[in-house]
């Protein structure tokens, strides 16, 4: 099951490298469901490997010049203190056991289903975009500055909570908050993503002596071999096409992991 998780972890890299986001939403659940990792340790595992995965491809974007570094800091800062703030406060509150009304959910089984239904939300904003083609809107329209905090906000709960690398909104925000074009959007986006996951694994350092290294660092490199695939890949392949096929792939194993928590 490790060999067909590193497998998977090469595609979650392949998906990373060719259009920016996508699978690193599919890390938690190889990790849980192929690898038998606990749900929330795999929260913390999939930001170590999605962090020094998309530093790989961070690092290729700023070398290439694709990369827009202002935007990082404006859209960054505060979507990386709400990773810390999430990692370190607020999901060490969440009880064991929580009770919603006559229901009684396990923290492992609600965090699955909160993770299913960013999945689906995933899924459903890659099959749009793939059918259509995002474009910035007029630069004379600015966007407030509070809208964009509340973004980069929104982003940094998403990564904070389940460990995916929010690839899916931050694109399209770069896109329509600040004009950047489709490659430079997706080369920042690999930037903040390799930020917010490093605040998420400090926040988690207290979980360092439970990590399986040998298991953590064999899907990290796997998904780092991936990556190297994907920019191979990336202008050789329908990027519209991917995203579409990929997000009906993550429709699926959304759904699945929500009938199975749930039944």
């Amino acid at each position: 099951m490790i060999i067909i998780g590193c497998i998977l972890a090469i595609l979650v890299g392949v998906t990373l490298g060719m259009i920016g986001s996508g699978g690193t939403i599919l890390t938690v659940p190889i990790l849980v469901y192929v690898m038998g990792v606990d749900p929330v340790l795999a929260t913390t595992y999939s930001l170590f490997a999605i962090g020094i995965t998309s530093l790989i491809g961070a690092g290729r974007g700023i070398v290439r010049k694709e990369a827009d570094l202002p935007k990082v800091l404006t859209f960054g800062v505060p979507s990386l203190i709400v990773v810390f703030l999430t990692r370190s406060f607020i999901l060490p509150l969440v009880p064991e056991v929580i009770h919603i009304g006559d229901l009684v959910f396990h923290q492992n089984v609600l965090l699955m289903i909160l993770f299913s239904f960013v999945m689906i939300a995933s899924s459903l904003s890659m099959i749009r975009s793939g059918k259509m083609t995002l474009k910035a809107p007029d630069e004379a329209v600015k966007t407030p500055i509070e809208v964009i905090a509340l973004q980069g906000a929104m982003v940094g709960l998403v990564t904070g909570l389940v460990g995916a690398g929010g690839g899916f909104l931050i694109i399209p925000a770069l896109i329509n908050f600040y004009h950047l074009p489709m490659r430079k959007a997706v080369a920042t986006s690999l930037i903040i993503i390799t930020i917010n996951s490093f605040f998420g694994v400090v926040g988690d350092l207290e979980k360092f002596p439970q990590f399986d290294w040998p298991l953590l660092l064999g899907y990290t490199g796997a998904a780092i071999f991936g990556i190297f695939i994907g920019f191979y890949f990336a202008d050789k392949v329908s990027n519209k096409s991917l995203k579409v096929v990929f997000g009906y792939m993550i429709l699926l194993v959304g759904c699945y992991i929500l009938v199975k928590e749930l039944l």
